[in-house]
């Protein structure tokens, strides 16, 4: 039997204190990682054209983020399980600040390769913000799941919506250098993720996952016992885990496989560059922005009846995207129920996930969901520029709202085998 490096120092009187110190310190790391991952992300693109020197290949640059965010999503897992949130949250800062270093670099050679390789990295980033949510379920209840999720969820919306808008003065910051000015807003980033885990290595003390171990009625647990191969078993043993499991992959992909076609569809029926930033940023809003009311309802209903709400959002936005053609207000609709779904489907989901695992095998459970939805989310979002070209945008949400069936034959099914229970 193992026993944690530092074993935290907490008893149950002082929890809803460090409850709150740890959703704050959450929630300043969250939003400094996901204005990070905005100000980067924005322009990659547009770097990878410039780099490669062919438009077919700037679609690249950001599948090569989504990539590395599940790629890491594991080895992260491990160290988090091994060693608290503490430790994986700030290394995975530190990778995506290594990644946009090495995008700068590849600019400045210029070397395509290493572009792909930077932004592999630069998706670390990422992962943390999704892990983040994770480490704000360890010290709660899971009457209160949904809401400590759904705040630290929220909190990506200022980071999110305020860097696109920075991602130009940054560029501007570099003029007169040998930093391109597409590449000068990733040193930005660079900066803001170094920032973001230091505020975690110094602040998220003690650390909730290791508390929570420490003060689980079960007591300590051994090596083999958070091992990813429990974790897995852990999934199999749980018809909730898979659910919840399903959940967070089909909204993740079909939100991402929907929204990153949406710009071409709009310009293809004459939208203009405003009018397509304004559909994202809305898109972003209802992704981000209502959380809280997600969480809440998560908590009051149950997870499988949100989960429900998801499937119903995600089929709506899909109808009303997908049959939109010209009619861009009814895009812009669709768009913002895909967002409102996709928060619907991934506070519920991960509330659900954390409920239906042992705390033993919660954080490489959570690693494996991060895997399954980031490696689901790269195939769809390369798939669908392959289908838009070859049958239509409409087709697409076709897909999309398809995925969605057995999520709601499922979350139906355990919804009417075990009414009234919080995560079920």
């Amino acid at each position: 039997m193992t026993r944690p490096l530092s074993l935290p120092r907490a008893t149950a009187a002082g929890l809803p204190a460090l409850r709150r110190r740890t959703s704050a310190v959450l929630v300043v790391s969250q939003i400094l990682g996901g204005l990070g991952v905005a100000v980067g992300i924005t322009l990659a693109p547009v770097l990878a054209a410039e780099v490669s020197g062919s438009e077919a290949l700037s679609g690249l640059a950001p599948t090569a983020s989504v990539v590395g965010t599940a790629l890491l999503s594991l080895p992260l897992a491990a160290l988090m399980t091994a060693r608290g949130r503490r430790y994986g949250l700030a290394l995975a800062y530190l990778i995506g600040a290594l990644g946009g270093g090495l995008v700068v670099l590849a600019t400045m050679l210029p070397s395509f390769p290493l572009l792909l390789l930077g932004m592999t990295a630069f998706g670390a980033g990422s992962l943390a913000g999704l892990q983040a949510r994770f480490a704000a379920a360890d010290l709660v209840g899971p009457e209160r799941r949904g809401r400590a999720i759904s705040t630290v969820v929220w909190a990506t919306t200022i980071g999110s919506v305020v860097g696109p808008n920075i991602s130009a003065p940054a560029s501007r910051l570099f003029r007169g250098t040998r930093v391109p000015e597409a590449a000068g807003p990733y040193l930005c980033s660079a900066a803001v993720f170094l920032l973001a885990g230091a505020v975690v290595a110094l602040a998220l003390r003690p650390d909730p996952l290791l508390t929570a171990r420490a003060l689980a009625p079960e007591g300590p647990t051994t090596s083999r016992e958070r091992s990813l191969r429990a974790g897995i078993a852990a999934v199999r043993a749980s018809p909730m885990a898979r659910l919840a499991l399903l959940t967070v992959t089909v909204s993740h992909t079909a939100m991402v496989s929907i929204m990153v076609m949406t710009p071409v569809d709009l310009g293809r029926h004459g939208a203009g560059l405003q009018l397509i930033g304004l559909v994202i940023s809305g898109h972003i809003a209802g992704m981000y922005a209502f959380s809280p009311v997600m969480g809440w309802l998560a908590d009051r209903f149950g997870r499988p009846a949100v989960i429900g709400l998801a499937v119903g959002l995600l089929s709506c936005a899909a109808l009303l995207a997908g049959t939109a053609g010209p009619r861009h207000g009814q895009t812009a609709a669709g768009l913002f129920l895909l967002g409102l779904g996709w928060s619907a489907g991934m506070i519920a989901g991960s509330a659900l996930l954390t409920d239906a695992v042992p705390r033993s095998a919660q954080a490489s459970v959570q690693g494996l969901s991060d895997l399954t939805m980031n490696a689901a989310a790269a195939i769809g979002g390369a798939a669908a520029g392959a289908i838009v070209a070859q049958w239509g945008y409409g087709l697409l949400n076709a897909i999309g709202a398809a995925l969605l069936l057995p999520v709601a034959a499922l979350a139906l099914r355990r919804s009417l085998r075990r009414p009234g229970a919080v995560g079920g």
